[in-house]
């Protein structure tokens, strides 16, 4: 039945009970995504009509029931040859397992299960529904502590195909009242009897009656009494005794007259007042109208009271006549024949009275001696040996068969076998019938755990760290357990890229621990400067870096001051920024000047300020390359010349400042066209303040050459000319306007 659906409905997913007649599973109804409980009637019924037709009836008159302490019914079905009820699923124990596993229990806790169960029993009556198998296998007690009776209505479906299935009659029979075990229609103070009989085993931890065989029991029942619950139990209160007293009384007319009554009784016995209450004493205690041994009547008794009280018959109507004649002829003969048959002697009158009731008494205590003679031999050769069953929870499967086995019991087959989270693989965590003794050959039902339940781990390649957990969440697994480990990769930032256990791996999802690896992105590092660097240099350094050219190439400008072949920039990452492995990388490699572009020597010749002394000299240019380019600063102490290098491309102007000791001298502008033709003198000259011969101190024309003729006085005018330039540049200076 595991894993069948019942009705397209009702999904089964394991075993939790049975009986005789019927076997209980959880299932769970998958319309409204809840627990139920199924009980499924046993195959050896499916063929009875009858049984079958009062099943429904029951059940159906069984769910018309509404009451919290009742088990509500839910729906009725068959499917083939199934028939099942389907019912409220309870979270808890049967209180027969609270008996077996605590029993004598608190007062208080009895007299509150029984208060619940009697208003159970009250609800029932008024709906004109006797439950007939009141037991502490049929009170299931939730986790809530709230007690549900189930099995309404399924006792009274029971048919004579029933009275040998030790199921149903050996679980009962203890609790069977006297007017059920005889078999006559049992009423609403039956299952009062029934409640009392619980009752007295919560407070005793013991049943009334043991017997060796159900009928022993049922005979108990019907002829002797019980030892009182206080003689049991001292702890007990007198008012609580009473209840279980007037309970199980044999005169059902001696109970209490309706459970509502009962009920009554049981919500004021723990009163202060009524604790020590007198002892319950009843006008009939020998209860002599319940199957008491009677004295059959004497059969011939009737017949002798129909017969005359004299022994003297009627005399024929020719006596008279005849015995007067002999009187006259033949006296002495006639009066004697006549006495031998019509008055018998005095021996003869008592045997007439005594030996037909003596006959008949002794054949009649003679067939009751072999009636009973055979009811002994035929219980002697049914009757089995009883045997205590063994606890075998706790141990392997194995285990627990050898230990039932050498006690003589069987395995019922196959054990039920469930996930148990608190319980390892193959050990057994409940049985049947344990902490009892049982017929030798009876069968025991095992639950064996399948340890706890195992789940198939996905694989999370690729799915997100949140979606990870919210899966792993969704399979029980506590938050607690989800560890998390970050890498870089490649791949996306927050994606898993490796998880123990491996996908496809079976786990325990309450207690393994699960470890994502996520993907922190690629790793960084620190973007190099490749400027300066030639291209071949730049092109290794990227390579064992893992970073790559765009396009595989490089960009090539002309650069008036880069050096041909150098890195003069890098795109789009600067020195120093962070950047990831494989990333792209664009190079601006210098190709050099450009093609129109001429380099032109611009000379500066400049004596110190003052004679024998020492200037600082100091250059700025501006070409191509760029404005205010400074080209240094020289110290002289004679004469210098200074060669200046400028880059002039068409269209564009370079321009030449000279400074001495700080001072503005000079400032000289050449144009490309000039360079290119050669019309501009390429120098500027600087002079001293004194001159000598017509040059300043220390001065010697460029190259040596003296003046030529006729140029004497316009060279010596260019000089003043220059001189006095200088002169006014000086003054200019000093005045702070270059």
């Amino acid at each position: 039945m595991i894993g069948q659906d019942l009705g397209g409905r009702y999904e089964i997913i394991s075993r939790i009970g049975g009986g005789g007649m019927a076997l209980v599973y959880k299932a769970h109804d998958i319309l409204l995504n809840r627990r139920v409980a199924v009980k499924v009637l046993r195959s050896q019924f499916v063929h009875d009509e009858e049984f079958i037709r009062r099943f429904r009836r029951e059940a159906q008159s069984a769910a018309s029931l509404s009451h919290p302490n009742v088990v509500s019914i839910y729906d009725v079905g068959q499917q083939d040859d199934i028939h099942y009820i389907v019912m409220e699923y309870i979270e808890g124990h049967n209180l027969n397992e609270i008996i077996q596993e605590r029993a004598p229990l608190q007062t208080e806790e009895a007299v509150r299960i029984a208060q619940q169960i009697c208003d159970a029993l009250e609800h029932a009556h008024q709906n004109q529904i006797i439950h007939r198998d009141i037991k502490p296998h049929n009170i299931l007690i939730g986790k809530n502590g709230r007690v549900k009776v189930t099995d309404f209505g399924i006792a009274r479906a029971v048919t004579s195909a029933t009275i040998t299935q030790a199921g149903s009659v050996v679980g009962s029979v203890h609790y069977f009242s006297p007017e059920h075990a005889k078999g006559v229609s049992a009423g609403e103070q039956s299952d009062l009897y029934s409640l009392g009989v619980v009752l007295y085993q919560m407070l005793t931890g013991e049943l009334p009656f043991h017997g060796e065989s159900p009928i022993s029991v049922a005979l108990k029942h019907l002829q002797e009494t019980f030892v009182e619950p206080r003689v049991v139990n001292p702890h007990i209160p007198q008012s609580v005794e009473n209840i279980i007293l007037r309970s199980m009384r044999k005169n059902p007319g001696e109970r209490y007259t309706s459970a509502g009554e009962m009920l009554r009784d049981l919500e004021t016995c723990l009163q202060p007042d009524r604790l020590n209450e007198p002892k319950l004493v009843f006008d009939n205690d020998a209860e002599a109208d319940m199957d008491e041994t009677r004295i059959m009547p004497a059969i011939g008794g009737a017949l002798r009271d129909s017969q005359p009280s004299s022994g003297a018959r009627p005399t024929p109507a020719g006596a008279g006549a005849a015995g007067a004649a002999g009187a006259t002829g033949t006296a002495g003969a006639a009066p004697v024949q006549d006495e031998e048959p019509d008055e018998p002697s005095a021996a003869a009158q008592p045997k007439k009275k005594w030996v037909r009731p003596v006959v008949t008494v002794s054949v009649t205590l003679v067939i009751i001696a072999l009636v009973f003679w055979g009811v002994r031999t035929v219980l002697a050769i049914l009757d089995v040996p009883e045997v205590e069953v063994p606890y075998v929870v706790g141990q392997t499967e194995d285990e627990a068969r050898k230990m039932l086995q050498d006690a003589g019991l069987r395995v019922e087959e196959p054990p039920v076998k469930e996930h148990r989270d608190d319980v390892e693989n193959g050990i057994v965590f409940d049985q049947s019938k344990s902490n009892m003794r049982v017929k030798e050959g009876a069968l025991i039902q095992l639950w064996v755990s399948l340890g706890p339940r195992m789940e198939e781990m996905p694989s999370f390649a690729e799915s997100s760290y949140g979606d990870a957990v919210e899966a792993l969440r969704a399979l029980g697994v506590p938050e607690a357990n989800i560890k998390k480990q970050e890498e870089h990769s490649d791949t996306d930032p927050g994606t898993v890229i490796n998880q123990s256990p491996a996908a496809g791996e079976q786990f325990d999802p309450k207690k393994t621990n699960v470890t994502l690896t996520v993907s922190k992105g690629p790793a960084t590092f620190k973007m190099p400067d490749l400027r300066g660097k030639n291209e071949e240099q730049a092109r290794s350094q990227l390579q064992a870096l893992g970073l790559r050219l765009t396009g595989d190439e490089v960009v090539y400008e002309p650069s008036f001051t880069v050096p041909k072949g150098e890195v003069m920039e890098q795109y789009p990452y600067a020195p120093g920024a962070e950047v990831t492995k494989n990333a792209e990388v664009t190079l601006t490699v210098s190709s050099g000047p450009p093609k129109d572009a001429i380099e032109y020597t611009y000379n500066v010749v400049i004596s110190p300020a003052e004679v024998g002394g020492t200037s600082e000299v100091h250059i700025v240019y501006s070409d191509a390359r760029g404005e205010n380019i400074d080209w240094g600063t020289k110290k002289i102490n004679n004469t210098k010349t200074f060669q200046v290098k400028l880059v002039l491309v068409p269209n564009t102007e370079a321009t030449v400042t000279i400074e001495r000791d700080g001072v503005f001298m000079d400032s000289s502008s050449i144009t490309y066209d000039e360079a290119v033709s050669g019309e501009h003198p390429g120098t500027v000259f600087i002079p001293g303040f004194e001159m000598s011969n017509g040059f300043f101190q220390d001065e010697t024309p460029p190259d040596g050459e003296q003046p030529e003729n006729g140029e004497t006085d316009d060279g010596e005018r260019g000089r003043d000319e220059d001189r006095g330039r200088g002169k006014r540049d000086n003054r200019d200076g000093e005045n702070g306007e270059p």
